[in-house]
């Protein structure tokens, strides 16, 4: 990351901590460092990249509360598929009926 990539990054990072805005910090590319803030009603995140581009995503929220019976479709739709049973060490497979 070159140095005024990280001076544009640390500088963010103290003007979040002065206006009292919790951030997470993540690596999920090669060349990126990502921040990562939640706001009410929104979730940014904020990318540092080597190139010394920013590339920001905000996800909204409708304001809609659920209650518990959307975990359910929380599992349904982005859970991986089941792993083929017979292609597991047998004390895997008698460990998960227990």
């Amino acid at each position: 990351m070159s140095e005024s990539v990280f001076g544009k990054l640390t500088a963010f990072l103290s003007d979040l901590e002065q206006s009292g805005i919790s951030y997470d910090l993540a690596h999920h590319r090669d060349e990126a460092i990502m921040v990562k803030v939640a706001v009410p009603g929104q979730r940014w995140e904020i990318e540092f990249f080597d190139d010394e581009s920013v590339e920001i995503e905000r996800f909204i929220s409708n304001g809609e509360i659920c209650g518990e019976e959307m975990l359910g479709e929380l599992f349904a739709r982005y859970a991986e598929p089941e792993r083929d049973s017979s292609a597991l060490p047998q004390e895997l497979v008698t460990a998960d009926i227990a």
